[in-house]
């Protein structure tokens, strides 16, 4: 039977991941769940939950399967579930929105590393799965009217090619106007530092260390000023800007609906796949001065990133992923 052949590297590495994954959105899903007035944003915070508890069963038993330990992840400890809303209604929407695209992400990556069929066929599924919260997401975003749609740009009399090796500059003299693909990526990369800031705006009004208070507070900072660097680029070629808005978050801030734990994984989460898309955005570009742009604030991001594994390595709050055992190790 095939699902007696050994996970490979790249199988093991995804599972895990998602498993992590999966047991840290059953936490904020249940949150949100008993928090969230509107109905039709409840039944898309429920399709998120129960998408994130079947998901949990089914990777469980894959590594079940593999005599594999089980990850401890996050379990009802990670959550009050009793707390004070710390969210709008607005940033849930978002938030389901976000996790369907980053899990259509995510799957589709996983995928193109699977070669046992069952594991295959678990994230072939799991794409439609992100797809749909994502479809139904965006749905009732459109119907609230809070869906800000990516700018239009003027469609072309004919085909053309390019004739200038200024096509590449950016930094002096004249700049051509942003490809779609730029406009695109930037608009993107706002939206998500905007709801990243909004983000890590409510963990640090809960957060009980002072430490990671901080911790998120710069990381707040870090978004916000990566909007205004992505903003001025789209308004200096007058593009359109998506506006953000601080009112995803309450006053609440006596009791914390997770643990610091779950907050910090949370947040350093986002940083990485921040810097997957700052990535994406630099291999899509051909303009110098956006990929230098790019180049630059992922460096900053990635030290902010070791900084939040440092504190959680210090907390005891970092699990392992799997790894190739250590032959030097083992011979002592």
């Amino acid at each position: 039977m095939e699902s007696k052949i050994a996970l490979t590297a790249s199988e093991l590495s995804q599972i895990w991941e998602a498993y992590m994954n999966a047991s840290l959105n059953i936490a904020v899903f249940s949150y949100f769940r008993e928090k969230v007035e509107d109905e039709e944003i409840q039944a898309v915070i429920q399709d998120a939950l129960n998408l994130s508890q079947n998901h949990l069963v089914k990777l469980k038993k894959f590594l079940k399967t593999e005599n594999h330990p089980i990850p401890q992840g996050f379990t009802d400890g990670d959550v009050n579930t009793n707390a004070p809303k710390l969210y709008t209604d607005g940033y849930m929407l978002q938030h389901a929105l976000n996790l369907g695209t980053l899990g259509m992400n995510a799957a589709a990556m996983a995928i193109s590393g699977c070669a046992r069929e069952d594991v295959y066929s678990f994230f072939s599924e799991s794409f439609h799965d992100y797809n749909s919260i994502h479809h139904k997401a965006t749905q009732i975003a459109l119907t609230k009217g809070t869906f800000v749609r990516p700018p239009s740009i003027p469609i072309p009399k004919e085909i053309d090619f390019v004739k200038k090796q200024n096509f590449l500059k950016g930094w002096l003299g004249e700049r051509r106007p942003l490809l779609a693909a730029e406009i695109m990526n930037l608009f993107a990369n706002i939206e998500r530092n905007t709801l990243g800031s909004a983000t890590l705006t409510g963990f640090s009004q809960v957060a009980k260390s002072k430490e990671v208070r901080e911790y998120l507070q710069r990381g707040t900072d870090i978004a916000k000023k990566h909007v205004k660097i992505f903003s001025e680029v789209l308004e200096g070629n007058d593009v359109p800007v998506p506006m953000g808005s601080d009112s995803m978050v309450t006053n609440s801030s006596e009791v914390s609906p997770f643990s610091d734990k779950l907050i910090m994984f949370h947040a350093t989460g986002m940083i990485a796949v921040g810097i997957g898309f700052y990535g994406l955005a630099i291999s899509t570009g051909t303009r110098r001065d956006i990929a230098s742009n790019y180049v630059r604030l992922s460096g900053e991001i990635m030290l902010y990133s070791e900084d939040g594994a440092n504190i959680m390595i210090k907390n005891g709050w970092m699990e392992e992923p799997p790894r190739m055992v250590d032959r030097e190790e083992l011979a002592d």
